[in-house]
């Protein structure tokens, strides 16, 4: 059998983070609110700056 050479991580972090952002969201909920937003705002410009950077290549 070969040997698997891709080293493996074994996380269980995801639910510590989950648990923490129902945490944030149920304590602060007006700053959740506004962070996620800006989180929104973020990627929307990430993807209208990818967008004109094909346009301007591709024409």
């Amino acid at each position: 059998m070969a040997k698997n050479n891709f080293p493996v991580m074994k996380s269980g972090g995801g639910l510590v983070v989950g648990l923490a952002i129902v945490v944030l969201i149920v304590k602060y909920p007006a700053d959740s609110a506004s962070w996620a937003s800006g989180a929104a705002h973020g990627v929307g410009v990430v993807i209208d700056g990818v967008v004109q950077s094909l346009r301007a290549l591709f024409g």
